[in-house]
């Protein structure tokens, strides 16, 4: 089993290597989270914040959850 497993960390060392190496001769372009990524974030914030506080504010739902004090019971039937 030893032999095994050294084979196994043995090639996983070598594929991390090779990426290693591969990345570091590799020119770093910006991509589209580089470029647009806090722009697209603040624009969800703010299409976030604009639909709840026009459903705070405007869309007349009772936020009072609670039925104490407004249910009354119904008188018992005999």
């Amino acid at each position: 089993m030893f032999p095994v497993a050294r084979a196994a960390l043995n090639l996983t060392a070598r594929g991390v290597r090779h990426t290693a190496v591969r990345q570091a001769h590799h020119k770093h372009e910006p991509d589209f989270h580089d470029k647009y990524g806090n722009l697209v974030l603040i624009g969800g914030a703010a299409v976030f914040t604009a639909v709840w506080g026009y459903v705070f504010t405007q869309a007349g739902i009772e936020w009072g959850l609670s039925p104490v004090g407004r249910v009354t019971p119904k008188e018992w039937r005999e």
